[in-house]
């Protein structure tokens, strides 16, 4: 009696895996990715991104905290595209978890199948700023991306987890649906100013205007990663007051000084306009970022009388 006590307890050790796996623990490096993540593995994972929306994606503390993180992930998604290359690869490293490791089972660079633009070509050099020698890594901001994005990542689940393939497949489908409402819903808000031209901080918005009809002719940075200086702050006045450009968009994480400055001598407006989930309290997900933005930008042009490219 004893011993087929102890034969059945053997065997409930043996199969309970099977019948109660735990969540899979994954790791993103923004929080849009972890948004688009927990849409598509809802309970069956447990998702943290390392930078905050409100951060600056190419420039991120590597904290210790970080690498515990990473060391009990399942699965790490990048953006790629070397947005997080001066932070991650020490972080990855450190966290001595082989599963990760870029082009390890568990390593996702959510990039791989997106639709990447500034792609720069000929030689690159530091002269040129923080160039992305592999295309723009703000790919995120084109809901089109996000809908790839969210393929790739189910894809990587169901890898991981091949009995919960429904479940990934179910969830995700919802997901590709929602994003596809929501967009004939930004694009028609955003159809009365297809052209309208603005300036950009950063080279963040290439996706989202490029999706939404935006054309963006001049930056607050004069290259990439490059503070802005007093000759090249002249000039694109000039072009501004040239063109009648009357929106400035800026990322919540630079000094608004620049800009304001602009704005004064322009009669522009400064759109403080996240790039990223949680870049203000209300992002609270991936559709709600697109809803902030574009009712911001909307409101905004709205404002101003703004009216598209060729109907002065």
């Amino acid at each position: 009696m004893r011993l087929k006590m102890m034969l059945a307890y053997a065997l409930l050790l043996v199969s309970a895996p099977v019948f109660a796996q735990g969540k899979l623990n994954v790791m993103a490096t923004i929080e849009d990715l972890a948004s688009i993540a927990r849409e598509v593995g809802g309970d069956r994972i447990a998702i943290e991104s390392i930078a905050k929306g409100y951060q600056d994606p190419h420039f991120v503390e590597a904290k210790p905290s970080f690498i515990l993180k990473l060391q009990k992930a399942d699965l790490l998604i990048a953006i790629g595209r070397e947005l997080e290359i001066g932070w991650l690869p020490p972080l990855i490293q450190q966290s001595r978890n082989g599963k990760i490791q870029p082009g390890a089972e568990a390593y996702l660079d959510a990039s791989a199948q997106a639709r990447i633009l500034d792609i720069p070509q000929g030689q690159i050099t530091r002269a040129m700023g923080d160039v992305h020698p592999l295309g723009n890594p703000h790919y995120w901001l084109d809901p089109e991306n996000g809908k790839t994005v969210a393929r790739e990542i189910a894809g990587k689940l169901t890898q991981l987890r091949p009995n919960d393939k429904a479940y990934f497949d179910q969830r995700l489908a919802d997901f590709v649906n929602r994003v596809s409402e929501g967009e004939k819903r930004w694009l028609a808000m955003m159809a009365p100013y297809k052209g309208v031209k603005v300036v950009t901080y950063h080279r963040s918005f290439p996706n989202f205007a490029d999706r939404f009809g935006l054309d963006v002719i001049g930056y607050v940075e004069p290259r990439p990663g490059i503070p802005p200086s007093p000759g090249h702050t002249l000039d694109l006045i000039q072009e501004m007051k040239r063109q009648q450009i009357k929106i400035i968009l800026m990322e919540p994480y630079f000094d608004q000084k620049t800009p304001d400055s602009i704005a004064s001598q322009t009669g522009a407006q400064v759109l403080v306009m996240p790039p990223s989930v949680g870049g203000e309290k209300t992002i609270t997900d991936y559709f709600k970022l697109f809803d902030y933005d574009i009712n911001l930008l909307v409101n905004a042009l709205k404002r101003i009388g703004a009216k598209p490219a060729g109907n002065d």
